[in-house]
């Protein structure tokens, strides 16, 4: 899972801050009522931004209900429910226990495995009920390795990949706004990949793993940071592009705040954090 699809919440309306928090409880209760207290450990913002772009736009029934949990034991918390919350809470199981069994497979995590094996039940149910997001998914999961496997360093391509996930996973009904939400989600995911290689680089080439950017990095070191923040820029441009073509009024601010601010804090803390870095290495 990759978490970088959050909101600014400091940018956010009180509203607006309350309604956001009642989808990411939302979501967190759909996980538990899908696979229990251990589905709800799988809880990510991502998925929260696919919760509420969904429900914004196609505006299934939405009921609003209270509950107490682990986090918050004694103060009732408000939360949504509604069809658009569970699909983005059966997509978050399908994501993370591949992402369980990557982590598995990686670095031998027996934690993981046991994790993923936890939720194997569940995962087969929604594999059948969303045969093409779950192959999407595969799909990914098989390119990516492949593209590992082969050391490719085409960024762009291997960005792709995770892109096309995405754009697969945003299409929840392939009917008339099917292309746009896919457009929305490849270029969402290609931001997604290139954004996480950025984040891993350093500890990826410390540890000898394969990352594209590193190629990027070791031919043009002074282009480097321009090409990053170019390719990351366009992305989500073309991103916006898409969300700008929907119908969306309900929630519609909530949806511009992470598309045009929260998705460049993580960003923008790295940028911070390498200068940091930088300056108390100096003599």
């Amino acid at each position: 899972m990759f978490g970088y699809i959050n909101a600014d919440l400091k940018q956010l309306s009180d509203t607006d801050r309350t309604k956001y928090q009642q989808f990411y409880c939302g979501l967190c209760h759909a996980l538990g009522e899908a696979a229990g207290m251990k589905g709800q450990l799988l809880l990510n913002y991502d998925l929260c931004f696919l919760a509420i772009l969904l429900q914004s736009l196609y505006e299934p029934d939405i009921l609003e209900d209270r509950h107490r949990c682990i986090i918050h034991p004694i103060k009732l918390k408000n939360y949504y429910r509604s069809e658009a919350i569970e699909y983005a809470a059966d997509m978050d199981i399908l994501l993370s226990y591949h992402s369980l069994m990557d982590h598995y497979n990686d670095d031998n995590s027996k934690l993981a495995k046991i994790a993923a094996d936890s939720i194997k039940n569940k995962y087969n149910l929604i594999k059948a009920k969303y045969p093409r997001q779950a192959a999407a998914i595969e799909n990914y999961i098989e390119s990516l390795s492949e593209a590992e496997r082969s050391k490719e360093t085409n960024i762009d391509k291997v960005s792709s990949y995770t892109g096309e996930m995405l754009g697969t996973i945003l299409n929840w009904k392939e009917d008339a706004w099917g292309k746009t939400l896919h457009c929305m989600g490849f270029h969402m995911g290609k931001f997604i990949y290139i954004l996480d290689a950025y984040e891993d680089l350093k500890k990826d080439e410390k540890l000898g793993r394969y990352n594209p950017l590193s190629f990027m990095k070791n031919d043009s070191p002074k282009e480097y940071e321009t090409f990053v923040r170019i390719n990351l820029t366009s992305l989500m441009a073309e991103c916006a592009k898409g969300f700008e073509r929907l119908p969306i009024v309900e929630n519609a601010d909530i949806l511009r705040n992470i598309i045009y601010s929260g998705v460049w804090t993580k960003y923008e803390y790295l940028q911070i954090k390498d200068k940091k870095n930088t300056k108390e290495v100096k003599p």
